[in-house]
């Protein structure tokens, strides 16, 4: 899966915290984290956080997306922390793309097991990750507060390292070397 023209995947930075947390706060209005939780995953050694924002030679980029994961050096197992898409953004594919690069880098980390939380009252992101081989393994009541909405705890299996990455975008930063001369 590939960006629409006008868009950039590529690995977050603690500067990105003030537009990551505009698109926290307007995609998880109820139970949106703290800035001060999200600055402590942008640099956190064991998160890998990416943007999507818009690249336009008029205007300065603007994130319409960003997702996260945890996963500890030498640790099979990585946690999917969050994805959000901006509303006006949904339905072209960014979240897949967010969600492929997790993956892709939970496996050059070696993980082999990936987990995380979905809101039971979500469908579409339940499919995603259903399509992408999650399966709902648990649920915890009432997690998500202060709506008192259940998570579904969902899991996948990862292939072995050495499987082909599932997206042609490649390892951050490769492919924003040949878009700056």
């Amino acid at each position: 899966m590939t960006l629409p023209d006008g868009l950039r995947l590529r690995r977050a930075h603690p500067q990105d915290l003030d537009d990551i947390m505009w698109l926290e706060h307007v995609s998880f209005p109820t139970d949106a984290w703290s800035a001060s939780q999200m600055s402590g995953e942008l640099y956190a050694p064991h998160g890998y956080y990416v943007v999507i924002e818009t690249v336009d030679d008029t205007a300065a980029p603007l994130v319409v997306g960003y997702a996260g994961l945890s996963s500890l050096a030498g640790n099979p197992v990585a946690d999917v922390q969050t994805i959000a898409v901006a509303a006006d953004q949904r339905g072209k594919g960014l979240g897949r793309v967010l969600f492929t690069e997790l993956l892709d880098e939970a496996r050059r980390r070696g993980v082999r097991e990936v987990f995380l939380e979905v809101r039971a009252d979500n469908p579409v992101a339940q499919a995603m990750y259903t399509a992408f081989g999650f399966e709902h393994i648990a649920t915890r009541p009432r997690y998500y507060q202060p709506d008192g909405v259940d998570a579904w705890v969902m899991r996948a299996e990862l292939p072995g390292p050495d499987a082909e990455p599932s997206s042609g975008v490649g390892p951050i930063g490769q492919e924003a070397l040949g878009e700056r001369d």
